[in-house]
């Protein structure tokens, strides 16, 4: 096997084996749609941060770089390499080996552009390739989860009412989105997102809904949908991304996300909408129990945090 720079020459190969990938998953996760286009992978192979594994001549992998991201996490001095779900791929024989070529390879590169964090999109049903990269040191961060719009089974809640909110309406959830927030810092989920202001909070509304919980006339929990999401397949028609969601802590365990999901399915189903989507981090305990119950993952991103003294010296 022979491990080379990835290039606009090894892009038909390489979505080839991108869709197979792609296919077999939708084997496990029926909720996923049809993959009708494929995005553009000239960008990665102009970046320098890809590799391709080749016998024979024969493509059987390639795992490549989005880019650099400089601050990651919120540390000025960091820098990120990612790739994304459309942006590697690997033939069904012998993965865990090719994985173990590609990635020290593209590993390599990534260090030397100087990035620490290396992050990859996996399927959340290749367990070889995960494998593979749990033992060179990467964990689970992220999971990618959808759903159709079938109703989902919600218990009964007295003395709540639940309502899509109005436009005008939409800075009730403003201050449970700031909750949302300073939970993050909790642990396990040790993740450091900053309150926002009224301002902020309407300069990114952006496409997205939202949809409430009211006790005694104030909001007690919300869910939002958008036009979020972090792979190619928000693009497809029919999709809605779900992009935050929080309960106060008192009126937990009663049903009423449940409820709120429910509502959200039925309306943006009314709606045209045929797949709802999210992503969330899988060291939110809380929120993976609730997204895990209602929706199918479909992948797992993968993080590792490499010496910075060694990209130093490379």
């Amino acid at each position: 096997m022979q491990i080379v720079g990835f290039t606009t020459a090894h892009i038909e190969q390489a979505i080839q084996i991108a869709r197979q990938n792609y296919e077999t998953e939708r084997g496990f996760v029926p909720a996923l749609p049809p993959a009708e286009e494929w995005p553009d992978l000239t960008p990665l192979a102009e970046n320098g941060l890809g590799v391709a594994a080749l016998d024979g001549g024969r493509m059987v992998g390639f795992l490549c770089g989005s880019g650099i991201w400089d601050g990651a996490w919120n540390m000025p001095e960091l820098r990120h390499v990612f790739s994304p779900m459309h942006a590697n791929g690997i033939v069904r024989e012998n993965r865990a080996g090719i994985v173990a070529r590609l990635y020290q390879a593209a590993g390599e590169k990534w260090a030397r552009a100087g990035a620490a964090s290396h992050g990859v999109c996996l399927y959340a049903h290749d367990t070889e390739g995960l494998a593979q990269f749990f033992r060179y040191g990467f964990g689970m961060r992220c999971i990618d989860a959808i759903r159709g719009m079938d109703k989902v089974a919600a218990p009964p809640c007295g003395g709540y009412t639940f309502t899509e909110l109005a436009p005008e309406e939409y800075t009730e959830a403003l201050p449970l989105d700031n909750m949302l927030h300073r939970y993050y810092l909790e642990s396990p989920f040790f993740m450091f997102r900053p309150e926002i202001t009224e301002a902020e909070f309407w300069a990114n509304v952006g496409t997205d809904r939202y949809f409430a919980a009211r006790k005694d006339g104030r909001a007690v929990a919300f869910l939002a949908a958008g036009d979020a999401g972090e792979t190619f397949i928000r693009g497809t028609p029919g999709y809605i991304h779900a992009d935050g969601a929080f309960c106060l802590p008192e009126h937990r365990g009663k049903g009423i996300q449940q409820n709120l999901l429910n509502l959200a399915v039925q309306t943006l189903k009314a709606g045209g909408y045929t797949h709802l989507g999210v992503d969330f981090e899988s060291v939110n305990p809380s929120g993976s129990a609730f997204w895990l119950k209602h929706f199918t993952a479909y992948t797992h991103s993968v993080v590792r945090r490499v010496d910075e003294g060694a990209v130093r010296r490379l």
